[in-house]
C-alpha cells in the first residue's frame, strides 16, 4: 500500500468536500464553493499536495476555462465543478496528461459527480421529513443531527471517499489507459479537450456581451495579450483606462442631451 498516495487522495478528497457548494466550514459559498471549490484554486492546492504546483495550476487554468460560464439555473446544473475540479486535475497531474487529456477527464468526473450530488439531495429529502417530525415532536437533538450532522456525514462520504479512491487507484490506471489507447485517439481527447475552454469562454462572452458593438472591447483585449503583452497587469490597466474614457464619453453625451432639451 502507498500510504503517502492514500494520504494524499484523502486530503484532495476532503478539500473537494470543503469546496462544495453544501459545505458550511468555509464561511458557506463564500470560501467554499465560490473559492476553493473554483478549479483554478483547486489546481494549486492539488499541485501543493502533490508536489508540482507549476503543473497544478496550468492544469486548473484549463479547467476552469471549461467551466468558466458554468451556472445553476434553479438548482439545475450539467456538472459538479468540484469533482470535476479535484478528481480530474489530480488525474491528469498524477498521469502526466495533457491539459486537453486532464480537461476531458474533469469533464467526464464531473459528470459522474453530478449523479452523486443527485444522489444526495435526494438522501437530504429523508433528513428533512425526520427533521419536521423532531420538530413536531420538539426535540432538539434530533433536529440538529438531521439538519446539520447526518447530512454533511453524507456529504463528506460522497465526496471524500470517491476522490480519494480515484486518486490512489486512478494513477497507475489512467497512465495504463493512455498507453494502450491508440495516439490518434489521444489527439482527439487532446482536440476535443482544448476546445472546451473556448466553449467556456463564449459561453461567458453570450452571458456579458449584450450588443454586437461590445465585442470590440473583447477583440481589442484579444490582439492586445496576443500580439503586444502578456502581462494581464498591463492589460488591466489599460482596461480600466479604456472603461473610464467610455464612462467619461457616455456621460458627457447624457449631458449633452439633457442641455438639448431631449427626453
Amino acid at each position: 500500500m502507498d500510504l503517502l498516495l492514500l494520504i494524499q487522495g484523502l486530503l484532495i478528497g476532503i478539500f473537494c468536500y470543503l469546496g462544495s457548494v453544501s459545505s458550511p466550514w468555509l464561511m458557506g459559498v463564500t470560501g467554499g464553493y465560490y473559492v476553493v471549490g473554483r478549479p483554478l484554486v483547486a489546481g494549486l492546492i492539488i499541485g501543493l499536495i502533490l508536489g508540482d504546483v507549476t503543473t497544478g495550476i496550468i492544469l486548473g487554468v484549463a479547467v476552469q476555462a471549461a467551466f468558466i460560464a458554468t451556472i445553476s439555473t434553479g438548482g439545475t446544473q450539467n456538472s459538479e465543478i468540484t469533482y470535476a475540479a479535484y478528481g480530474g486535475i489530480a488525474l491528469g497531474l498524477l498521469s502526466n496528461a495533457d491539459t486537453g487529456v486532464a480537461v476531458t477527464l474533469s469533464v467526464g468526473i464531473g459528470t459522474l459527480g453530478l449523479i452523486l450530488h443527485n444522489l444526495m439531495m435526494i438522501v437530504n429529502s429523508v433528513w428533512n421529513k425526520r427533521t419536521e417530525k423532531a420538530a413536531a415532536e420538539g426535540n432538539a437533538t434530533k433536529i440538529i443531527y438531521n439538519n446539520a450532522v447526518y447530512p454533511q456525514l453524507l456529504n463528506f462520504v460522497l465526496r471524500v471517499v470517491p476522490i480519494t479512491l480515484a486518486v490512489y487507484f486512478g494513477q497507475g490506471f489512467i497512465t495504463r489507459v493512455l498507453d494502450i489507447i491508440p495516439k490518434d485517439v489521444t489527439q482527439i481527447m487532446t482536440v476535443l479537450g482544448g476546445l472546451l475552454p473556448a466553449l467556456g469562454i463564449a459561453l461567458l462572452m453570450n452571458l456579458l456581451i449584450k450588443e454586437n458593438k461590445q465585442l470590440i472591447f473583447f477583440l481589442t483585449g484579444f490582439v492586445i495579450i496576443v500580439f503586444f503583452t502578456d502581462s494581464m497587469i498591463a492589460l488591466t490597466v489599460f482596461g480600466v483606462l479604456i472603461a473610464y474614457i467610455v464612462f467619461l464619453s457616455l456621460g458627457q453625451s447624457q449631458i449633452e442631451t439633457d442641455d438639448d432639451g431631449v427626453i
